[in-house]
């Protein structure tokens, strides 16, 4: 197994998703976060006054894969995040030791 953690804009949630569903991808956790890359913020105005944002807003998926889907989702997220822009976001894949269903004490992949 593997844990794909995901970082796109925040618009492209939804594409993402219904891209990773008919793929077979079952659950995944989405976190709001805020980060940069070779972007570096940008600067903004406000009421006439600029400021720098080295922040910015980004969501952060995370799912948990078996391998026979990895390729797969990968090649789902990529497209449909993907706007051409700098900031698409970035896709980083682990390995995925071990899963346990709290509920019922699954382990492994059908524990996913």
């Amino acid at each position: 197994m593997k844990l794909i953690t995901a970082i796109i804009k925040p618009f492209k949630l939804d594409d993402v998703r219904e891209a990773l569903s008919e793929v077979g991808v079952q659950g995944m956790t989405v976190t709001e976060v805020k980060g940069f890359g070779r972007q570096k913020g940008h600067t903004e105005l406000y009421r006439g006054a600029e400021y720098v944002v080295d922040f910015l807003p980004k969501v952060k998926i995370e799912a948990a894969i078996d391998d026979d889907l990895l390729d797969q989702a990968i090649e789902a997220i990529s497209k449909s995040a993907n706007t051409g822009k700098v900031g698409d976001g970035k896709i980083f894949v682990t390995a995925l030791e071990e899963a346990v269903r709290i509920r019922t004490g699954e382990t492994g992949p059908g524990a996913v």
